[in-house]
């Protein structure tokens, strides 16, 4: 058993100490802006939550305050503390204050405590005992309770870009005491800008993938260890998609699948349906969101979209993945080139004028005659459409306090004019014609 512990991981080593050593972020710690002027007057404001993807510095940013701050720093992680574990931090918050110190909380991956220890936090919180940084990949506004939350201002990261990331890297390289600037090592710039795009936004995983090339490449001429672009690719095969289907990613990238498909985009749509399904998306939820799509964005301008939708969802059910891409791509694209109606929206305004007006008498024409055993008048005065010529006739369907009311606006695309001119060319009919349809309302 070796007497010496493992050093910690490059990106451990190598994580910055002060704002000067930070990359990225600029829109928070940037001159200026409300972190900077934190850090500038040595305390914090007010409580916050870190919200951004993994690896995007929410941790070291809360560590760099911490070290620059005024008071007693805590760092907590939500994975590994509980109730008995905040009990304890607050004990230690109050003897601080006693001594005109505070105390900051840092609570990594904050997402994973539970209702009742986000309670535990909330009294130490609202009474100022305790400021508290949260860090979360996780979207706030959904995993943290509302009266904390109230009482935090979020601050959200960005991934990093290709640029900080290479000089991340660049720095590691060069750090002699904590990087790899002890290592006789050339890495060349193709392999440090392929780690930098191929990471995703995310410097721990540019970081890990850069010291795994230095460490597990022999040494050549001069006992130099040199990294091309081929070994960057074994050590970092293909993008880290930062696809959790019950995250943030999977709302966002279905969001970007949808409106690419509504905005006739056929190449953007397959692109995101691609990154889905790389990702594990379940194909039978895209293809609900598509059969929506049909009639919400599509509707009458190609009646057949729905039909081709459905046959497709109907094709992903008996055929199941791979061969079901065939299907969703088919769909996908027949739906993006489509010619595109919204006047489905026509339900929701029908909708609204029954919350406006209340349930109304059914008109007596309209009423179901066969259930009316005692003369109540059911059905009397119903004009049936097939008695007249066209089989149709100008007749009243709508309630007396409805009368008028227009929820249909037809679209001006594809197949629908066509359909729309024949309701119209009916509705015009009956104006003209006299026919014992335009009887009045009375009479009726």
């Amino acid at each position: 058993m070796s007497l010496f512990a493992p050093p910690p991981p490059l990106a451990a080593r190598i994580r910055p100490r002060t704002l000067n050593e930070f990359v990225g972020q600029a829109h928070l710690v940037g001159p200026g802006r409300l972190l900077w002027r934190s850090l500038k007057a040595g305390r914090l404001f007010a409580s916050m939550i870190f919200w951004g993807p993994p690896g995007s510095g929410k941790t070291t940013l809360a560590r760099v305050m911490a070290s620059a701050l005024d008071g007693h720093f805590v760092s907590l992680s939500a994975v590994m503390s509980g109730v008995a574990d905040l009990r304890r931090v607050v004990e230690e918050a109050r003897r601080h204050q006693h001594q005109g110190a505070s105390t900051v909380v840092l609570i990594d991956e904050i997402h994973r405590f539970n209702k009742a220890q986000q309670d535990a936090l909330l009294p130490h919180v609202e009474d100022g005992l305790i400021t508290l940084v949260g860090a979360t990949t996780e979207n706030p506004y959904f995993e943290i309770i509302g009266p904390l939350l109230s009482r935090a201002k979020i601050f959200i990261f960005e991934p990093l870009t290709p640029e900080d990331l290479f000089a991340i890297l660049a720095r590691a390289l060069s750090d002699p005491e904590r990087g790899l600037g002890g290592v006789k090592a050339e890495v060349s710039r193709e392999a440090l800008e392929y780690l930098a795009q191929m990471a995703g936004g995310d410097a721990r995983r540019a970081l890990n993938a850069l010291e795994l090339a230095v460490m597990s490449t022999d040494p050549g001429e001069g006992g130099v260890i040199r990294v091309d672009l081929a070994a960057a690719r074994e050590c970092m095969p293909r993008r880290d998609l930062m696809y959790d289907r019950a995250g943030e990613a999977h709302y966002d990238t279905l969001s970007a699948f949808i409106k690419s498909v509504r905005g006739s985009d056929v190449d953007a749509a397959l692109y995101w349906l691609a990154r889905m399904l790389a990702a594990g998306e379940d194909p039978r939820l895209i293809m609900r969101r598509l059969l929506i799509l049909a009639a919400e964005d599509i509707g009458l301008a190609d009646p057949r979209a729905l039909e081709q939708t459905a046959a497709a969802s109907q094709a992903l059910t008996w055929v199941g993945l791979p061969e079901g891409q065939y299907h969703l791509a088919q769909a996908t694209m027949y739906l993006a080139l489509a010619p595109k109606s919204n006047s489905t929206q026509a339900y929701f305004r029908a909708q609204a004028a029954l919350e406006d007006q209340g349930a109304t008498q059914v008109p007596a024409p309209l009423q179901d005659a066969h259930r009316d055993q005692k003369g109540l008048g059911h059905g009397q005065g119903y004009l049936y459409p097939h008695d007249f010529p066209g089989h149709w006739v100008d007749q009243a369907y709508l309630p007396a306090d409805l009368r008028g009311a227009g929820f249909y606006e037809p679209g001006t695309e594809g197949e629908e004019p066509e359909l729309a001119a024949r309701w119209q060319a009916l509705t015009n009919q009956g104006k003209k014609s006299g026919s014992p349809g335009s009887q009045s309302d009375e009479d009726r």
